[in-house]
């Protein structure tokens, strides 16, 4: 019996097989992905017994191997392998002030980058894992489905990281090695939303201010992903968190959980989508309504009209700038009455990476700027970098172009006047361009010139 046991051990080990169930007449073991040729056949003259072989994805067996049950195939990885691990890359990124974690399968091995300030960067000290087993902790931590490696999955976890609470969104995605992974970062819930740490000149902080005060109209934020949108707008609605005021929220998903505000996540499985959920806070008597993002024709159409009807609404919409927004909402079938009685305000920004005030130094003037957009020359600077900072920058600033919707601009819109005369109308108005408060960054030494024009390019003007 004994030398039965050590040859199926060691026909296991071989084909990198577990055994599920062992007993006198049947021997039930799993094997990743296919069974190899032969192996029925010499379990079963080692064993005598009938064989079952089930085919497992690998995702699956290291869910097995970390329950702690019985293993035969080989030395079970322990299970604080994955989980130090995984801990590991978590803290390196907070700790790094990551905003997103990259986990990608290679041919041999992983590659881990992290994005800091807008900018990946490769993780040199990787953990000593198997990819398949971070993965798998991973998942298991968003509450995915470990098995499933051929569809995307989307999860959410919090856990303690070196005695601070921390939130993660989780994407996976098949790809041709594997699956690749991404770890959103998520903001915490004591963090502090304030309009006044946005970084808003005391022109463009007043403009939102009044705009916020308005008791209906519709305020929208627009940029690119990671331009910061979110956290400019849960500080607005921080700003209207009062108890005189019933503020909800239709999120997807809920980012910053914020106390005193209805916020509900959208959940497409069920039919819970950004419409229903804005019909039915219609009926819940609000003051105030933040819908996480408007993606289509039909939840444009009814923020508008919700914005006409009494509520103040906050919104974004994934465009570049000002201008922009107005095509966009135009295109999604909003008619200009609609649209010039609705808007209130239009914010577009952008975040581009702050030099570092310990190592930064003048270089070159440049003078290549029209005047109308910067007169005389233009005071550049760098930073070679320092023990402070990563390759001279440390955090990030963000630049705004706001566009206040005043009575005449409302009529323009409501008129359908061409774009270039409604620009035209709004920097007659005195509207800042991106552009132009990138210059201004770039002059005070707060960036370099290369980062600006890197994330805002030279055609905003």
């Amino acid at each position: 019996m004994k030398k039965s046991k050590n040859a199926i051990t060691s026909l296991c080990q071989r084909h990198q097989a577990i055994v599920l169930h062992h007993d006198a007449t049947q021997l039930r073991v799993a094997v990743t992905e296919s069974v190899p040729s032969g192996l029925a056949e010499a379990l079963h003259f080692a064993s005598q017994c009938q064989i079952e072989i089930e085919c497992w994805p690998q995702a699956r067996m290291d869910q097995f191997q970390h329950a702690e049950q019985p293993l035969v195939a080989r030395e079970a990885t322990p299970t604080e392998s994955a989980i130090e691990a995984t801990q590991q890359i978590l803290r390196q990124a907070l700790q790094r002030r990551a905003s997103d974690i990259h986990i990608e399968p290679l041919q041999h091995g992983l590659r881990i980058r992290l994005r800091i300030d807008g900018v990946l960067h490769p993780l040199s000290s990787l953990p000593d894992t198997q990819p398949a087993a971070l993965l798998a902790r991973l998942k298991i931590l968003g509450g995915l489905d470990i098995a499933e490696r051929r569809l995307p999955q989307d999860g959410q976890f919090s856990m303690e990281i070196e005695g601070k609470p921390a939130s993660f969104r989780l994407s996976t995605l098949p790809i041709n090695r594997g699956e690749k992974a991404v770890v959103r970062l998520l903001q915490s819930e004591n963090a502090a939303l304030s309009l006044d740490k946005l970084g808003l000149p005391a022109a463009q902080l007043r403009l939102i201010t009044s705009a916020l005060a308005q008791p209906q109209g519709l305020i929208l934020v627009t940029g690119p992903t990671g331009s910061g949108k979110t956290f400019t707008l849960y500080s607005g609605l921080s700003a209207l968190n009062k108890p005189e005021k019933n503020v909800c929220s239709v999120e997807d998903p809920i980012e910053i959980p914020l106390p005193g505000i209805n916020q509900t996540q959208i959940n497409p499985k069920c039919g819970l989508d950004f419409n229903r959920v804005l019909r039915a806070l219609l009926r819940q008597d609000p003051d105030v309504i933040m819908v996480g993002e408007i993606r289509d024709a039909e939840t444009a159409e009814i923020a508008v009209k919700a914005a006409q009807t009494g509520h103040l609404v906050l919104s974004t919409l994934h465009t570049n700038s000002t201008a922009e927004t107005l095509t966009r909402l135009r295109q999604m079938g909003i008619p200009g009455y609609l649209l010039g009685s609705a808007l209130r305000l239009i914010v577009a920004q952008r975040l581009v990476r702050r030099l570092c005030p310990h190592c930064r130094q003048p270089a070159q003037a440049v003078a290549h700027y029209p005047s109308e957009l910067w007169p005389g020359t233009l005071q550049t600077w760098r930073a070679p970098g320092c023990d402070h900072c990563f390759s001279g920058y440390f955090g990030r600033l963000a630049l705004f172009e706001l566009l206040p919707v005043t009575a005449k601009l409302q009529n323009a819109i409501a008129a359908e006047m061409p774009l270039d005369s409604l620009l035209a109308l709004a920097k007659q108005q005195g509207m800042r361009s991106l552009l132009a408060a990138g210059l201004e960054a770039v002059s005070r030494g707060d960036t370099s010139l290369e980062e600006m024009q890197r994330v805002i390019g030279l055609d905003d003007g």
